[in-house]
């Protein structure tokens, strides 16, 4: 690896560590191996870096779960037993995953303050919505974009409720049947 790409995976293990706020130059550099200065030369500022590294670490994970979520329950599954499946996987995910979600967390707590963390989660936000429907309704974006936003919208809501149950008191997330049973009481209620 050269110095920019080590810089990067020393940032993104001091975000890791040490959340957005508590990482350093000095603890970059020390994690990357590298000098102060290439901090500079590679990205100009901190901040920078670890907005790239932070961006990156969320692509990485949005990947995993594009991964995780591909291998569906089973050829034949109904569409309740490909939710489950898929939000079981989820779920085990927030407690390997949890600095991650920390961080996005600690960033959502500055956004006000920094344009550019908004401007980046606003994008993210968009293709996390389009990738959701894609995922769990097999629902092309280009088919029906409007549909696609509002379904991943809907699994969006969930994913960031049950993550900050999940960083808040890791013991009561719910379960993907529990997910099942509250849909149904939910629809019910519509329906009646």
């Amino acid at each position: 690896m050269g110095n920019r790409e080590d810089l990067l995976a020393g940032a993104k293990r001091c975000l890791i560590e040490k959340g957005y706020a508590g990482t350093t130059a000095r603890d970059i550099a020390a994690a990357s191996g590298t000098s102060l200065a290439a901090i500079g030369y590679h990205f100009r500022t901190t901040k920078a870096l670890l907005n790239e590294a932070l961006f990156e670490a969320m692509a990485e994970w949005g990947e995993e779960l594009q991964r995780a979520l591909a291998v569906d329950a089973a050829p034949d599954a109904t569409p309740e037993q490909r939710f489950e499946a898929a939000w079981a996987r989820i779920i085990e995910s927030f407690a390997r995953l949890r600095p991650l979600w920390a961080i996005q967390f600690e960033l959502i707590a500055q956004m006000d303050r920094t344009p550019e963390l908004r401007e980046a989660f606003a994008t993210a936000n968009r293709q996390a919505r389009l990738g959701l429907a894609e995922i769990f309704h097999h629902l092309d974006p280009a088919t029906d974009e409007a549909g696609a936003l509002a379904l991943g919208a809907f699994h969006q809501a969930l994913l960031a409720g049950l993550a900050t149950q999940s960083l808040v008191d890791p013991d009561s997330v719910p379960t993907a049947r529990d997910l099942i049973r509250a849909m149904r009481t939910v629809t019910a209620e519509f329906s009646g």
